[in-house]
């Protein structure tokens, strides 16, 4: 394996490079910061200078980019294989939260913040992003019987990997072994307080640049928020880890596609509904209410399924306007 494979360098990106650009350095963006961008080649820390007119929040962490060897100066940012990002608020443009994801590790703790319709939303937002999730159960040791969050986290997808762990033990890094091998990338998303910068702790080990982490106060299970920036950091193993800040309030928008995949079944017996436009409430001959009446599909997995696709439509916002004068909005209903 090349020391660029190494960082994560794969055909997909090599693909990407055209015969004049064979002198140019590939580079990954390590750290995005508000005037900044950070990166790293196959030697380490490199320079890299923006133009004038360009907007750090246009670059993610995990970003491969081309610069000029000499002075630094980027010169073009090369597609994505995946991308996760998310919306806050009511912002209209979205966040770039991690590129170039393998795995997405998807932290909550076996306490009160365990919460099973905010990890449906981000397994959407995976399946969305083209990245593989894998849910990681934290605070294990501080729970009777944490095996219960397991169980209940295991109930959400066929097949999906859910880690029990404490982030502080040494056996954290092995129990994640299997995701982050050498030129494999993954990235931590979660709450405050969940246990992210801890984990990223131990994964990286004694290296320099661990996260700072904080107390957790016991009378609700929250922590302070301590990662402030997302960054790139180097696994002993030869993989990377990127660690992001926490995320208090998680919305859907522009993600049709992972919420049909997630809901697969829902979308299954849409199909087969008499009429093309069913809002599966009240019309005759729609197979997914008789799913539910035969108890072949949860009603509350129906009424999850729902609201998600309307915040979705509702904060998915819409390009209109004239040619060449386009404008983003939100629907209103």
């Amino acid at each position: 394996m090349t020391a660029l494979k190494r960082l994560g360098w794969s055909d997909f990106f090599s693909d990407q490079l055209t015969s004049d650009e064979d002198e140019l350095a590939p580079r990954r963006i390590a750290s995005v910061h508000r005037s900044r961008v950070e990166a790293i080649d196959a030697g380490g820390p490199a320079a890299l200078e923006l133009p004038a007119n360009a907007n750090t929040a246009d670059f993610a962490v995990g970003d491969w980019i081309l610069a000029d060897p000499i002075s630094g100066m980027l010169v073009r940012r090369l597609d994505r294989k995946t991308l996760f990002q998310r919306r806050a608020g009511n912002d209209t443009t979205p966040q770039l939260v991690a590129a170039n994801v393998d795995t997405l590790f998807i932290v909550t703790s076996c306490n009160a913040e365990f919460n099973l319709s905010r990890l449906e939303r981000y397994l959407i937002l995976a399946e969305q992003a083209g990245s593989n999730p894998v849910i990681v159960l934290t605070k294990a040791d501080t729970t009777e019987d944490a095996n219960v969050f397991r169980v209940q986290a295991q109930g959400l997808q066929p097949g999906l990997p859910v880690i029990l762990l404490n982030g502080r033990s040494v056996e954290a890094r092995e129990l994640l072994a299997p995701w982050c091998g050498e030129g494999q990338t993954c990235a931590l998303v979660g709450s405050s307080g969940v246990g992210k910068s801890t984990l990223v702790n131990s994964l990286v080990g004694s290296q320099s640049d661990t996260q700072k982490t904080g107390t957790i106060r016991e009378y609700d299970s929250q922590g302070r928020h301590t990662t402030t920036a997302r960054s790139l950091h180097a696994l002993p193993g030869g993989g990377w880890v990127i660690d992001t800040p926490g995320i208090r309030t998680l919305y859907v928008s522009d993600v049709a596609d992972g919420i049909d995949v997630f809901f697969s079944d829902i979308a299954e017996l849409a199909s087969q509904c008499r009429f093309r436009d069913c809002s599966h409430v009240h019309e005759p001959g729609c197979a997914v209410q008789a799913a539910v009446a035969s108890g072949e599909l949860a009603g509350d997995r129906l009424d999850r399924w729902r609201t998600l696709v309307t915040e979705n439509r509702d904060r998915t916002p819409v390009v209109s306007g004239p040619h060449g004068n386009k404008i983003s909005r939100r629907k209103r209903h």
